[in-house]
């Protein structure tokens, strides 16, 4: 069979740089053939306005995903504050608050860890309720997974860091509609960080802010309120209105649990009757 037909397209070597290259050489003009540092120079040229072309379109897609970003930012911010305020009054110092949400950056992960290090729970069931909180993000790495397969191992580490809710609701949109997703790692990058940095500023407001509270000022009432604002949005369907239920009536029933296992076994029940929901609607 002829590899190239007639239908093949014989100029696309954009793919291949190196091919690339050698094409923009050929196909200049017989009456320069003979001068080789203007054929060298004229290929130089034409290859550096690619990489020129290329760069321009990677910095397009870092800021279209920092501008599809901003507008969810509005409403992580004075999460990220509340945590700030709240991480002090679990006696964490100022370096463990603010290296949480650098190392953690994860919101209900954050607010559950301080709630629970300020009752008191071992350091093993804090990290265990951690895990099951964030079993969501398995969901979200495989349905990104398709899209940057290709990628090198830092880049896929890069981007696993900065998977959080908000930065994955706007990411798949983008990888859906985008025709050609080569540089659409570049808009999940901006998404990311924007998220990343928001958090951390309003972390350190937040910090700043429950450092100057006297402690006269019970501030133990915004944790409840933060989980409700975070909870009441998502339920949205029947399974994830019978989860909360299932988690509430639990949480109480087992509080008197040894060492706050309460809280996890909740947890687990709760999200295994919500997945039996799901499977039986």
């Amino acid at each position: 069979m002829d590899c190239f037909g007639a239908d093949a397209p014989r100029n696309d070597t954009s793919r291949f740089p190196v091919l690339h290259l050698t094409h923009n050489l050929l196909v200049l003009p017989p009456s320069r053939m003979d001068r080789p540092k203007d054929l060298i120079k004229s290929a130089i040229m034409v290859e550096t306005k690619n990489n020129r072309s290329s760069l321009k379109s990677t910095a397009q897609q870092f800021w279209r995903g920092v501008r599809d970003e901003a507008p969810i930012l509005l409403g992580v911010i004075p999460f990220g504050m509340i945590y700030g305020v709240l991480a002090l009054s679990a006696n964490l110092s100022v370096p463990q608050a603010q290296a949480m949400s650098a190392i953690v950056f994860a919101g209900s992960s954050q607010f559950m860890a301080v709630k629970m290090l300020k009752d008191g729970a071992p350091a093993l069931i804090i990290l265990l309720t951690g895990f099951v909180i964030n079993l969501r993000h398995a969901l979200y790495s495989a349905t990104l997974a398709p899209y940057i397969q290709s990628l090198p191992v830092h880049w896929k580490a890069l981007l696993s860091y900065l998977l959080t809710d908000e930065a994955f609701a706007v990411t798949v949109l983008h990888y859906q509609r985008e025709e050609n997703p080569a540089s659409s790692h570049w808009y999940f990058l901006g998404a990311g960080l924007a998220l990343w940095t928001s958090w951390q500023v309003s972390t350190a407001i937040g910090i700043f802010i429950g450092a100057s509270m006297p402690d006269s000022w019970g501030l133990d009432f915004t944790l409840p309120l933060t989980f409700i604002a975070l909870v009441v949005p998502a339920l949205k369907d029947r399974a994830a209105i019978l989860t909360a239920i299932v988690a509430s009536l639990l949480a109480l029933a087992l509080v008197g649990l040894p060492y706050k296992l309460g809280l996890l076994c909740s947890a687990l029940i709760a999200i295994a009757t919500g997945m039996w929901m799901e499977k039986h609607s």
